[in-house]
């Protein structure tokens, strides 16, 4: 356990290096070091180190690099929650029609160029975090309805539903569209680019709030793997944890989709493998599984930006083509051996 936990956390480090330094210009680790002790303490820069070395590392590189990794986190706390609260595999956020909702709210800001005054570059993310959010919340209502138990399939039903129905009104706008079409399109695939220390501390306090809430009730995800019958006999009230986290859940996915766009897979396939490595507590899945969505994800921004170069794909992209073989390798290798 311990020597799995030492190399998952230098794994981490070694990702977060690699995206600081790697890029089209190389920036060597000690010149990283440098600049980082310049900025946060006033340490004395060497001669050779140029100042756009310095722009380029700390208003490009690290608030890009540390927001991969925040959003990768949010995003495998939150398939975590979902897999273990609706005890489906392949349940996430998406199946439940969050990135749906935030994904029809930011079109309809970029489309049509609803910003507020207040709020200026925040908008198009509040936006696109209240329509996710509006989303989860007319998923669990009408689950609640239609079931006064909320049985698992009941919500994923009516989750699929409400995405589908969503998705089809995104379409008819963007089919609508003309000029906006482009950023649409690249907004909706996901992307780290040109965001700011600002983005970066919003997503980490939201991540920080909501691993806080999914780590109070490790102990009734625990009981509810065993099955809902189990885990109403151990005392677990489920209609008020399943909200509880299942809101959760869409606020770490619905905030990562408003921030960064849609990125798929990170929240299937990171809970699984740290499953498979250290178990199935969750007292350490939640953690753990954030730190390997956060390298996982820095890894495939850091494909983005260079296999291309200089043009730079899309990560959503990215996730999707590593994601989705790995993800089938170790589901049917489960299923071989099991």
């Amino acid at each position: 356990m311990a020597n799995k936990l030492t190399l998952l956390v230098l794994l981490a480090v070694v990702a977060i290096t690699l995206g600081v330094a790697l890029g089209s210009v190389y920036l060597p680790l000690q010149d990283i070091l440098s600049i980082v002790a310049h900025k946060l303490w006033g340490g004395n820069l060497p001669p050779h180190i140029r100042p756009t070395a310095v722009s380029i590392l700390w208003t490009l590189r690290l608030p890009r690099t540390f927001l991969a990794f925040t959003a990768g986190a949010a995003l495998s706390v939150s398939g975590v929650v979902m897999q273990s609260v609706l005890r489906n595999p392949l349940a996430s956020s998406y199946t439940l029609g969050v990135s749906s909702g935030a994904s029809l709210g930011a079109c309809i800001v970029i489309l049509y160029g609803m910003t507020r005054p207040l709020l200026g570059n925040l908008t198009l993310p509040l936006v696109g975090f209240l329509g996710g959010l509006a989303t989860i919340l007319l998923t669990m209502g009408m689950a609640s309805r239609l079931d006064r138990q909320m049985e698992n399939h009941t919500i994923i039903l009516v989750g699929m539903v409400f995405s589908l129905f969503v998705n089809a009104m995104t379409t008819m706008l963007s089919a609508l569209s003309g000029e906006q079409l482009q950023r649409l399109y690249y907004w909706q695939m996901g992307s780290f680019a040109m965001k700011d220390w600002s983005t970066v501390a919003t997503l980490a306090a939201v991540l920080l709030l909501g691993g806080l809430i999914v780590l109070r009730y490790h102990r009734e995800l625990d009981m509810m793997t065993f099955g809902e019958e189990q885990a109403r006999s151990m005392g677990v009230d489920l209609q008020k944890v399943k909200w509880i986290l299942l809101i959760t859940g869409a606020a770490l996915t619905g905030s990562t989709v408003a921030f960064c766009g849609v990125i798929g897979f990170v929240d299937l396939v990171a809970p699984h493998i740290v499953r498979r490595l250290f178990g199935a507590s969750h007292r350490w899945v939640v953690p753990l599984s954030g730190i390997f969505g956060g390298a996982f994800m820095v890894i495939c921004d850091l494909a983005a930006r260079t296999l291309t170069s200089p043009h730079e794909l899309p990560v959503g992209a990215v996730t999707a083509f590593l994601g989705a073989p790995f993800f089938a390798w170790i589901y049917f290798r489960r299923r071989t051996f099991s």
